[in-house]
């Protein structure tokens, strides 16, 4: 339409030139004209002129007629009659002449006048037509507009309610959610001579978001076959996608683990791909993890710390308890994070998670912090995080050597074990009695590092939120590691195997399921084959260096998009079953038993 009305404005104008160019040719008519009235006139003088020297000739005649003649008196004089006939001739002959030129140019003026007047009545009505026109088109691209608006809007309805009905079809299924990110190119990748950072006429990356949920790996390298695979995930998140974004899928399973589902969130990837930044956030040398904020690149961690509070306080009347646990499985050992943070001097804050008579898996002696706000949560974590293993290789700065692994759980309890202004009604402890609210002791029935045995009060176990930072899987010819290091990369790669293993064979549904070849898997063996709720984050890097990596990766998010496991189960807090804390589960299993509970490790 602007096409159409830039036509009409540049016709109009066109019009209104020719009609310029007409009145300055009749303008200029005019001026010949009066240049001819003015040589006319220049011409009467002289005629003038003449006539009056003829009669200054005749006057100088006339005594030299009379001396040599002298005039009868009865004959009228024919000199001045001649004269006056002679100039009333001419003169009458000059002004018919100047007449009919005058009506002459007066009649052109009038027609040129006329056409103009004419011209101008058209190229109005011209213009007049073309308004309309402009408005009807101007009209017909707003209702144009509209209906792109409303079909616009319906797709993206049926594109919700698609991706409603696929999730509900996934928890039918019961298959594991897979997104993927990918991160952009950074600085220390031209570091370590990454050629598509380098050379400008190298692709930039090699690893691209075609849509949300489609990932395409091309990449073409000397003396190597021609990569070019796509995979297809539940989402998709491009170099430019941020932690808003992606939080904005993940928030919806924190209203599953407030309808009491079990839900992990895992991080999946190669060293250095960003998998501490989508799960934690950016952090500096002095904090792991941004304070408590509106930070714009806060992570899922943070950001599900206070969306789940938040859900809390919409419904006091659940009365919900949220305890943190911090564990990390260094060398295929389980470390309490917690317990270190606290400064607890008891033996043991290597653990082992044990698998009690409900078939459930549960880490004895493991510490539980109570958590009222987002602030505390974060707060626990971060000085949590300050002990977790890390190192120095070549391809990340502070490559994480352990995994990482946050549980909240959400409990129901006795009254008295709520908020912190139900402990104050109940007023001060009484004399050798520890405080309820001690940090380093048992804190409302929850477990702790030295609690074991303990007569506690039984409560509810509503639902489980587990946060997981896996670490990345590097190769030792890459990273550069050496000595314990290598160690570390030869423990790290043999639990992301295990859990590979793991996954595949719930995808073939094999009879035996190789939780145990791992303390990772043993740890997840709930989340894995259990009821709970599991999304994956591939994390992946788009260098052409790290590209057998990125496809791993890829590969192991297109296997675990493959298990079945049935349909979560979950709900309302009547149909789940009380019962007592970790330590009271563990402590009868082995009285009961016989030290049932270790064999059963």
């Amino acid at each position: 339409m602007p096409a159409q009305a830039g036509r009409w404005g540049r016709f109009s104008e066109h019009q209104a030139r020719q009609l310029q160019r007409q009145v300055q040719a009749k303008e200029e008519r005019i001026v010949e004209l009066e240049m001819e009235n003015a040589v006319l006139h220049l011409r009467l003088a002289q005629c003038r002129g003449m006539t009056g020297e003829a009669g200054s000739a005749a006057a100088g005649l006339c005594p030299r007629c009379l001396e040599q003649d002298p005039p009868r008196r009865s004959t009228p004089p024919a000199a001045p009659q001649l004269h006056r006939r002679v100039q009333e001739g001419k003169l009458k002959q000059d002004m018919k002449a100047l007449r009919a030129l005058s009506l002459a140019a007066f009649r052109a003026c009038r027609e040129h006048l006329q056409d103009g007047l004419s011209a101008v009545e058209a190229a109005v009505q011209g213009a007049q037509l073309c308004h309309q026109a402009l408005l009807a088109w101007q009209s017909k691209v707003g209702q144009l507009e509209r209906s792109l608006q409303e079909a616009d809007a319906r797709y993206q309805l049926e594109k919700q309610k698609r991706r409603v009905l696929h999730n509900r079809l996934v928890e039918l299924k019961g298959n594991i959610r897979v997104h993927c990110r990918i991160r952009p190119l950074l600085p220390f990748d031209k570091e370590f001579g990454d050629p598509a950072s380098q050379d400008s006429s190298v692709p930039a990356g090699v690893v691209h978001a075609i849509d949300d949920e489609t990932v395409l790996v091309k990449c073409a390298q000397p003396a190597h076959p021609l990569i070019n695979k796509t995979y297809n995930f539940e989402r998709v998140y491009g170099p430019e996608e941020s932690q808003q974004v992606v939080f904005g899928d993940v928030c919806p399973l924190l209203t599953s683990l407030i309808d009491g589902y079990n839900v992990c969130i895992m991080a999946y990837g190669q060293t250095g791909c960003g998998k501490s930044y989508t799960m934690l956030g950016p952090h500096s040398k002095e904090e792991r993890i941004p304070p408590w904020g509106p930070h714009s690149d806060l992570g899922i961690m943070p950001r599900a710390a206070g969306e789940l509070f938040r859900l809390i306080a919409e419904n006091p009347s659940r009365r919900l308890q949220v305890d943190l646990s911090i564990v990390e499985v260094y060398n295929n050992n389980i470390f309490d994070l917690l317990a270190k943070a606290c400064g607890m001097e008891t033996s043991g804050r290597r653990r082992e998670a044990l698998t009690t008579k409900d078939a459930r898996r549960e880490v004895p002696l493991l510490t539980r912090e109570p958590v009222h706000s987002a602030e505390d949560f974060v707060a626990l974590a971060a000085g949590s995080l300050r002990l977790r293993a890390e190192l120095a290789t070549l391809v990340h700065a502070r490559s994480s050597r352990s995994h990482l692994i946050i549980t909240a759980t959400l409990t129901t309890g006795p009254a008295a074990c709520g908020s912190p202004a139900d402990q104050q009604a109940e007023g001060p402890p009484l004399e050798g009695q520890p405080a309820s609210g001690s940090r380093g002791g048992a804190s409302c029935g929850r477990a702790s590092a030295g609690s074991l045995g303990a007569q506690q009060p039984m409560e509810q176990v509503h639902a489980k939120l587990q946060l997981v930072d896996l670490a990345g899987s590097e190769c030792a010819g890459v990273s550069g590691v050496t000595g314990s290091a290598l160690r570390e990369t030869s423990f790290i790669n043999r639990s992301l195997a295990a859990l590979a293993d793991v996954l595949g064979a719930l995808s073939e549904r094999r009879g035996h399921i190789p939780y145990r070849n791992s303390q990772l898997t043993h740890f997840l063996q709930d989340v894995l084959g259990g009821d709970a709720k599991l999304l994956v984050m591939l994390c992946v890097s788009p260098c052409r260096k790290h590209v057998a990596e990125t496809l791993r990766c890829l590969g192991f998010g297109a296997r675990a998009r493959q298990v079945q496991r049935g349909q979560a189960n979950g709900g309302s807090l009547a149909p789940r079953k009380p019962r007592a804390s970790v330590n009271q589960g563990v402590a009868r299993a082995s009285s009961a038993g016989g030290g049932e509970g270790q064999r059963l490790s």
